[in-house]
């Protein structure tokens, strides 16, 4: 008795739902029904209702899973579409960055056709950072010697202070140690002199040297070595004037340069050798 308690509400739909399979077998060849039909009909069509909704309902929910998967797997593909085509437009710009670079050395080659130009790859670093020097895979062997120049795509990087059978150590403009007659493209001023400076903020730069207060030195302005004490073939660019200052004192007007190379980014590296090797003064 106790079970049939439990289960009363179940026995009940159960028998409800037979009564409604067996009314409509009774009823599916009649045109009419009877008045005993029609009011089984009223809870049975209850039943069918909540029934059909509840079936509709999972019907739906696995649709909706169907195209929440289907969107899923979509959505993978576009990423990895996607990461695809970031790949493909990172090497375009790697290959652009590349072919700017060979025009500009071309471009420097076609103006400077005395000299050979050795490329070569850094393996070290001299000193504590690369702004005090770096060592790189080119040496003797390779026709190098010390206070060639070493240059990038962008201009002036600095000279050879050391030579091994396959290898050598180069200074870089930002120590100050290096000097390098400049040229001011603006002003045609070719008596300025150039070293390695770094700011209050330590930040790597240069400083043109000009020895006389009516010089037209500006911001703005573009350096470039002169040529001047045969050492630094004329043209290599050195970088911008971003600031001007006097020292009354000593009859000086000086300009602070940004680099147009920036050590700590270089890839590309080449020593212009000679065509014609000069004898260097050690």
């Amino acid at each position: 008795m106790k079970k049939f308690k439990r289960y009363k509400n179940v026995f009940i739909v159960l028998v409800l739902c037979l009564s409604f399979v067996l009314l409509i077998s009774l009823t599916s060849n009649r045109e009419k029904v009877t008045f005993i039909e029609d009011g089984m009909a009223v809870p049975i069509n209850g039943i069918q209702c909540v029934v059909f909704k509840l079936s509709n309902g999972i019907s739906e929910g696995i649709e909706t899973m169907k195209k929440f998967t289907k969107l899923k797997d979509e959505n993978e593909q576009l990423n990895e579409e996607i990461a695809d085509l970031q790949m493909k437009i990172n090497e375009l710009d790697v290959i652009k960055k590349d072919y700017e670079d060979l025009k500009k050395m071309l471009n420097y080659k076609d103006t400077h056709d005395e000299y050979e130009y050795i490329g070569c790859e850094i393996i070290g670093v001299s000193g504590n950072s690369y702004f005090e020097g770096f060592v790189i895979n080119r040496g003797s062997i390779d026709g190098i010697e010390k206070r060639m120049v070493a240059i990038s795509p962008n201009g002036l990087v600095g000279q050879v202070t050391a030579v091994g059978t396959n290898w050598a150590r180069i200074q870089t403009l930002a120590n100050e140690n290096i000097a390098v007659a400049g040229y001011i493209d603006e002003t045609e001023e070719v008596n300025g002199i150039v070293k390695g400076y770094k700011d209050y903020d330590n930040k790597v730069l240069a400083k043109v040297e000009v020895p006389t207060l009516d010089s037209n030195l500006k911001k703005g302005d573009t350096v470039y070595t002169s040529g001047v004490g045969d050492v630094y073939p004329k043209g290599i660019k050195i970088g911008k004037v971003i600031e001007v200052y006097e020292e009354k004192s000593k009859v000086v007007k000086y300009g602070i340069i940004e680099p147009s190379v920036e050590i700590n980014k270089i890839d590309k590296l080449y020593i212009i050798v000679p065509k014609k090797i000069r004898e260097y003064d050690e």
